[in-house]
């Protein structure tokens, strides 16, 4: 199979499909990759170290679309890449549908075969391709909370950890997943004052059972989230419904409960944001506030650490990617019910059922 890595091109996106050490064993199968001209730099990784491992480089990235039968990203194709996407060439990739129709519709058009990492499941239900740019975004959001909680920007001026004579920050994680759970340790490890809420009490059991003393424990509704705001400091937002758009735990008028200067990051603004006042911010550009409290909402965290997340997404996705390549994507699919998950759009039709809802949409069963 042709295999392409373009450069991505969304806003400080500095991650790369993959890196050296996976095209190489694309290569070793015997598989042809083209890697477009310094898309692996901004992760620190070289042309030639690309070359090394024996890949093609293309100057263009619609040199790269052109010739490849399966392309491998980071992020979603934005509008510049849209006429550059072929008929029954697979995408493997981060899509996050359910909140984008503009791009629903143009994958649709397309008539591409759209393999989507983060519905893509394992034996035992997880999101092994979600999960280490979760680990990442978890703790980044923790990191990304307490630089703008600091006053020159624009927060209380809170020390997320306190110091002996004065409080730690209170830090408010909504959600127990694998973003929650990353966010919840990296804030109980700078010593702040830390509550993780969900509605499963087995995740929550869990999370009392393996968390440290200072993170504690409470079962997500409303009434419990407005109790906790008038004394937080900083909020995460963390929730997944997998492919789904992501509810609103945080309504516009529940900011009047929060002290201003407070920060809150929405980790779930890939999916629509878990927050109501929420909309996409940019590295450039991460922060807003609204009622003074201050909104961090970047759709891409993990591309500010892009070596880190190059090197944690490609050592998920690069099997499933070699199962695409060797066996065809039908096949493959065939063989592996979880990857079957993965595949959304096909040849103009959605295959997959919450990103038709989120939109209305017809829905086709994906047959194999």
């Amino acid at each position: 199979m042709i295999i392409g890595i373009p450069k991505e091109i969304k806003n400080n996106e500095n991650r790369v499909g993959a890196t050296p050490a996976g095209v190489k064993e694309l290569v070793n199968h015997g598989h042809t990759v083209y890697v477009q001209h310094t898309a692996g730099e901004g992760s620190g990784f070289l042309d030639s170290e690309y070359e090394a491992a024996g890949a093609n480089i293309l100057p263009s990235i619609s040199e790269v679309y052109a010739i490849a039968d399966m392309i491998i990203k980071v992020k979603e194709p934005i509008e510049p890449e849209y006429p550059l996407v072929r008929k029954n060439q697979v995408v493997f990739t981060y899509f996050h549908f359910a909140c984008d129709l503009a791009l629903t519709e143009a994958m649709m058009k397309s008539g591409a075969v759209c393999v989507a990492y983060e519905t893509v499941t394992d034996r035992g239900g997880a999101l092994p391709l979600l999960i280490p740019m979760s680990e990442v975004a978890g703790r980044m959001s923790v990191q990304e909370g307490a630089r703008f909680l600091e006053k020159p920007q624009g927060g209380r001026g809170v020390l997320l950890g306190g110091v002996p004579g004065v409080k730690p920050a209170k830090v408010l994680v909504l959600g127990a997943g694998v973003v929650g759970r990353n966010a919840a340790l990296m804030a109980a490890g700078l010593g702040a004052d830390v509550t993780i809420c969900d509605i499963s009490l087995p995740v929550l059991r869990h999370c009392a059972d393996t968390m440290p003393k200072n993170v504690k424990t409470l079962f997500s509704s409303r009434h419990n989230i407005e109790q906790e705001l008038p004394t937080t400091d900083l909020v995460i937002g963390s929730v997944l419904i997998p492919g789904a758009k992501a509810p609103h735990l945080v309504t516009a008028e529940m900011l009047s409960l929060l002290r201003k200067g407070s920060v809150m990051v929405d980790v779930a603004i890939d999916q629509g944001g878990c927050f109501e006042t929420s909309h996409a911010t940019t590295h450039s550009a991460p922060v807003y506030e609204v009622d003074g409290i201050v909104h961090y909402a970047v759709a891409n965290i993990p591309g500010a650490v892009p070596f880190t997340s190059t090197m944690a997404l490609t050592n998920a996705t690069l099997p499933y990617a070699l199962r695409l390549a060797d066996l065809g994507w039908k096949e493959a699919c065939r063989r592996d019910k979880g990857l079957a998950e993965g595949v959304n759009i096909v040849d103009g039709k959605i295959v997959y059922k919450a990103v038709s809802e989120a939109f209305g949409l017809p829905y086709e069963p994906l047959g194999l």
